[in-house]
């Protein structure tokens, strides 16, 4: 009988090739301090960090603060539009206009600037100014020269139309004139006296048909 072969042993290294063979001793350390931890994220550790001088519990009480504060500041936005909402159905019923709104605003605008301090202390001011500028020797210098200037003014031209009268009776009595004016009474009388005299002539009969008419006729 032939003898049984017996089949080669397998090694470990045929089969896992990849498998990395064991350290050498005295060289576990070094894998392990060239590794770093990484960090894992928390709720600490995202949310910002405190500001200086103020502790954990002072920084807890103001983000409550704050958050209460924007709670209420969302709270009064919704009952400012309820109420522009019930004001502009008021508006509707009583007839009012965006244009009367405008006016009121206006007005409302105004009167809020006649009353606030800077308006006022620019008011007092200005009289102020006023007061020393109409107290000045050169302001009243200047209105009296300006009132005499004035006076003169009115002289000279009360002086024109008196000499303006004046030519014009010398004119009409100068005897150019008057032969002139009794040219112009002549021409008018003519004109006159000719029109009357054409008036007459179309309504009298003409002296032609008083005569009788003559026999022309041959013997």
């Amino acid at each position: 009988m032939l003898a049984e072969e017996t089949p080669p042993e397998l090694s470990l290294p045929l089969f896992f090739p990849s498998l990395p063979s064991p350290s050498p001793p005295g060289c576990s350390g070094l894998l392990a301090d060239t590794m770093t931890d990484v960090p894992v994220d928390s709720g600490a550790s995202a949310r910002a960090a405190a500001p200086e001088g103020l502790s954990l519990a002072e920084e807890e009480e103001l983000r409550s603060e704050l958050a209460k504060v924007e709670e209420e500041i969302g709270t009064l936005r919704q009952v400012l539009a309820a109420k522009e909402r019930h004001c502009g159905e008021l508006k509707r019923k009583l007839g009012l206009t965006p244009l009367d709104g405008l006016k009121q605003n206006l007005s409302k605008s105004w009167h809020d600037v006649q009353v606030s301090n800077a308006y006022v202390k620019t008011s007092e001011k200005l009289g102020e100014w006023n007061d020393k500028v109409t107290q000045s020797d050169f302001y009243k210098k200047t209105q009296e020269t300006l009132s005499q200037a004035g006076q003169k003014t009115s002289a000279a031209l009360s002086n024109v139309g008196s000499v303006i009268s004046r030519k014009l009776g010398d004119m009409r009595n100068s005897a150019t004139f008057k032969s002139f004016e009794d040219r112009v009474g002549t021409i008018k009388s003519r004109m006159v006296g000719s029109r009357e005299n054409s008036t007459d002539g179309l309504h009298s009969p003409s002296g032609a048909g008083d005569q009788p008419p003559q026999d022309n006729a041959p013997f």
